[in-house]
């Protein structure tokens, strides 16, 4: 049973940082498509960042590059998303999600498998 489970939310003021973990048991994500998504309240859940071909190649939504980091330690079967200069408009539900498939993508219907989440709040 492949199961995802995300840590490390929390409440940080603007311009603080936080560091997002999701461990992955159950499945060998290595070779797929691993993401972050988030979902505010009243709004749709959106992609932030993804992590490929091995964990070789990253992309991220425009409103967190040069911001936000994801990386994966494979030993670990974990993914982590670095979120750094954090905003108020960052506070949402942090969603880890794994894919069957290996691919440049952050629409939430390529992946296949999600977490619970993770609260962030930041406050001003």
């Amino acid at each position: 049973q492949v199961q995802l489970v995300e840590s490390g939310g929390g409440s940080v003021q603007a311009g603080g940082s936080l560091r997002l973990s999701c461990a992955v048991s159950g499945y060998t994500y290595s070779g797929h498509s691993m993401g972050w998504f988030r979902e505010a309240p009243g709004k749709e859940r959106e992609g932030v960042a993804v992590i490929y071909n091995g964990g070789i190649s990253t992309y991220y939504a425009d409103f967190v590059k040069g911001r936000f980091t994801i990386s994966q330690d494979n030993a670990k079967n974990t993914v982590y998303l670095q979120m750094d200069s954090l905003k108020v408009e960052d506070t949402a539900m942090y969603y880890c999600a794994a894919s069957r498939g290996n691919f440049l993508s952050l629409y939430t219907r390529r992946f296949d498998y999600w977490g619970q989440g993770t609260q962030v709040t930041v406050t001003s």
